[in-house]
């Protein structure tokens, strides 16, 4: 991810799920804040109700291949943290990247003009 960095620390997590703005799906939790600078944030999360070691480790590189090909699209200056729902753990990579792209746009963080085509 080019345009991207990771939040790693804890107080990052947490700042973020007391100021942002969540919604949700079957499959996902969102939480967007708005930060200004020139670079997205971004936070996944996978928690130990989702399955085992193999299984988050799974849904984890399904969430971050899904945000990578959608890294252009996204608009700039937010900090993002994305929660997989125990339903993530037996969806596919179609419906993973179906789900973030529906939470992207009700947050409206894809571009106007990506967003057009893609309807």
């Amino acid at each position: 991810m080019k345009q991207t960095q990771s939040l790693k620390k804890k107080f990052q997590f947490r700042y973020v799920y007391n100021k942002g703005k969540s919604l949700a799906n079957r499959h996902l939790v969102i939480y967007v804040l708005k930060t200004g600078k020139q670079i997205n944030h971004i936070g996944i999360s996978v928690s130990k109700k989702v399955g085992k070691s193999v299984v988050r480790s799974r849904v984890t590189r399904l969430i971050r291949e899904s945000y990578r090909l959608r890294e252009e699209q996204i608009a700039k200056g937010y900090d993002i943290i994305i929660i997989a729902r125990v339903f993530a753990n037996t969806a596919s990579f179609q419906e993973i990247d179906h789900s973030l792209k529906h939470l992207l746009k009700k947050h409206n963080l894809l571009l106007p003009k990506t967003a057009e085509k893609e309807a």
